[in-house]
């Protein structure tokens, strides 16, 4: 089939694939907690000729489409939990359930994946090798779903991995891509401080929790500004301040939590020295003592070269040179590295602001909405990218 065949193909989904969107939009469930989810895309494949449909854990589903010949293996991955927030948009398809919304475009990446699958499934006399499709939870929770579905074998004999975010800051039609490293590590940390309290009125009878985490907020800005390289890209961010419920006792303790992004394994675990360090210098100058926990979160997403390339060219011939964006690196973090720990793959960012509609709220805000025509064109690049390493 031609490509301008199978762009007319794809686009006939477009209505359905919005009225998916708009249905799990409705109705958001929670990292771990996305059964309906799962029961919905399951029931809404199974109606599909040539696919096979399995339950690798319980809140997730895993399609596959065999071709008409023996080949190699494709996995496209879409995320499907949403966020612990209160939706402020006036839509109809506002979510239904309070204080739980897809603020992060979740919904929009299993609506383009379902779409995904039923197009190739008519296409299956084009393919050699097999694709899997993974609607997997719990992105936003660590230890993160993807693990748990490697884990589970959804990667054994996998020869590539792509996965797409629809990304509020690109501009719908616009595709953005990078090379190598282009999502951090993103992990947390926490200091309890353990110190002297007492009466706001005796101050020098305590050793002041409060005092002592100030000064750690303000020392572990020098870890970036002075302890690594600054062409390095780091963050490091606290929080979370907790400590007393009133104003005239100063608290025995104090709690600081934070997190820490980078690209570099070896900085990640200098930076997690760097913050024991200070912050036990700190609490024991002061007479106090402090607990330290480090928490490592996800990998860093790597794409690889290969797969890169046949998404950019795929980009260019299928949207045109214009609608190809290379993006500099992210410091958010994604569990799709788990699946680039097993294999070679792309992670890319699929353009759907629109600030002349009003939809320029960025992730995870209660506003949080994408333009819809942008799905679209994901399915575009993972249908024609999927025949370009399969057909």
């Amino acid at each position: 089939m031609a490509a301008r065949d199978i762009d007319n193909l794809i686009e006939k989904y477009k209505s359905t694939m919005i009225d998916w969107r708009r249905h799990l939009h409705k109705f958001p469930e929670l990292s771990y907690q996305e059964h309906e989810t799962a029961r919905f895309v399951y029931r809404t494949l199974e109606k599909l000729e040539n696919i096979e449909l399995s339950r690798p854990t319980p809140t997730s589903v895993m399609a596959r489409l065999h071709g008409c010949e023996p080949g190699r293996v494709l996995v496209i991955r879409a995320d499907t939990d949403a966020l612990p927030v209160q939706e402020e948009n006036d839509l109809e398809y506002a979510s239904r359930k309070p204080g739980i919304m897809h603020a992060c475009g979740h919904d929009g990446h299993i609506a383009m994946l379902m779409a995904t699958a039923e197009v190739l499934a008519s296409l299956r006399d084009q393919i050699k090798g097999e694709v899997r499709f993974i609607f997997q939870h719990a992105e936003e929770k660590y230890p993160g779903g993807a693990e748990e579905l490697v884990q589970a074998g959804v990667m054994e004999k996998a020869d590539w991995v792509i996965g797409a975010h629809l990304w509020a800051s690109l501009k719908v039609g616009t595709i953005g891509i990078g090379y190598g490293s282009i999502m951090a590590s993103p992990d947390g940390f926490r200091i309890t401080i353990k110190g002297r309290g007492g009466h706001a009125a005796l101050p020098h009878q305590t050793n002041d929790p409060i005092a002592i985490g100030a000064q750690i907020v303000t020392n572990l800005q020098h870890i970036v500004a002075r302890n690594i390289d600054p062409l390095e890209n780091v963050v490091v961010s606290v929080t979370q301040f907790k400590a007393g419920n009133t104003d005239n006792i100063i608290s025995g303790s104090a709690e600081l939590s934070g997190t820490v992004r980078t690209f570099d394994p070896k900085i990640r675990r200098k930076i997690s020295q760097l913050i024991e360090r200070i912050a036990k210098g700190i609490t024991e100058a002061h007479g106090a003592t402090c607990i330290y926990n480090y928490y490592e979160g996800y990998r860093t997403v790597i794409n690889s070269q290969e797969v890169t390339k046949v998404i950019a060219d795929t980009v260019k011939e299928v949207l045109g040179e214009e609608a190809l964006i290379f993006v500099r690196p992210s410091m958010g973090g994604e569990d799709f590295s788990a699946y680039l720990q097993k294999t070679p793959g792309t992670f890319f960012f699929v353009g759907a602001g629109n600030k002349e509609k009003g939809l320029s709220y960025p992730h995870h805000h209660p506003r949080f909405n994408i333009d819809e025509e942008g799905m679209i064109n994901g399915v575009r690049i993972f249908v024609h990218t999927t025949l370009k390493l399969l057909g």
